[in-house]
């Protein structure tokens, strides 16, 4: 593994104009998030569920994918650095969802927890991120989520440190009845041991959304040599919205539905069990 480290960052003007404190909040942020992309080294892997890893029929069959070189975040970006990038440059946030869960559930939005964010909310992060940084950052692709969490398409059921969900060690303890669940937050981003390739969090924390539009069918079809999803979504019909893909399980779900193979359809709208980390192609 390595890390891309950037010794003398340049902020562009999307800081100017903002308060001296701000600015340099800002200035430390991108750079401890370029710290942390981790270089991953592109590959073959068979994508998908090899059998017994899910009882989602979307996650079949099993499909030979080639994905190039690229960098991941290791952590998932966190709330306290979100509200940062919406304060430096004055993004409002994409939905009503937003206030709304922030009042019935402030809990959930502590500082150093994963962001709670829409598709669109974390997409516009990593652009702005990537416009800083001089380059293209954006939401990871299924194929390369799903790569870097099987620690270069290993086959690992889970991405933990050796591929198993052990309650409480190697990711979140997941309680067994709903009254707790609802009680339940996720962990702050590094609590338990990293996968193999240095990525922590990938399996039953935040359910991390990826690029790419959602089709139940989509495996059926998928291109080899890096896949990038569907070309036409589905459309939620009460909110118009297209369906999106999350991937890894969150806080709520038992391990069953946290495995490297799990796939949610949701439209992109705020939830509270949702989170990301920014990823870019590059050699």
């Amino acid at each position: 593994m390595r890390y891309l480290v950037f010794s003398s960052l340049v902020v562009t003007s999307a800081l100017s104009g903002c308060s001296l404190y701000y600015e340099s909040q800002a200035k430390d942020m991108i750079q401890r998030q370029m710290d942390a992309m981790v270089f991953v080294e592109g590959g073959e892997f068979m994508m998908g569920n090899p059998g017994g890893w899910s009882v989602r029929s979307d996650t079949i069959p099993a499909h030979r994918v080639i994905v190039d070189d690229f960098y991941i975040q290791k952590y998932e970006v966190t709330q306290g650095d979100f509200e940062l990038f919406m304060d430096v440059t004055n993004y409002k946030h994409s939905n009503n969802s937003y206030e709304i869960l922030r009042e019935e559930h402030p809990e959930r939005f502590q500082p150093n927890l994963p962001a709670v964010v829409s598709w669109t909310d974390a997409s516009e992060f990593c652009r702005w991120l990537g416009s800083q940084a001089d380059s293209n950052i954006r939401l990871p692709t299924e194929a390369q989520w799903e790569y870097a969490a099987r620690s270069g398409g290993k086959m690992l059921r889970y991405a933990t440190a050796n591929g198993h969900a052990e309650e409480g060690v190697t990711m979140a303890a997941l309680p067994t009845q709903y009254r707790e669940q609802r009680k339940t937050l996720p962990k702050p981003p590094g609590t338990f041991p990293a996968n193999p390739l240095g990525l922590y969090d990938m399996s039953g924390n935040a359910a991390e959304w990826v690029r790419d539009y959602y089709r139940a069918d989509y495996y059926d079809r998928s291109p080899i040599n890096n896949p990038e999803g569907p070309e036409n979504p589905i459309i939620e019909s009460w909110s118009n919205e297209p369906f999106r893909v999350l991937r890894g399980g969150d806080f709520r779900d038992f391990s069953g539905n946290t495995t490297v193979t799990r796939r949610k359809a949701i439209e992109r709208v705020t939830n509270e069990s949702t989170g990301f980390r920014c990823s870019f192609s590059g050699n």
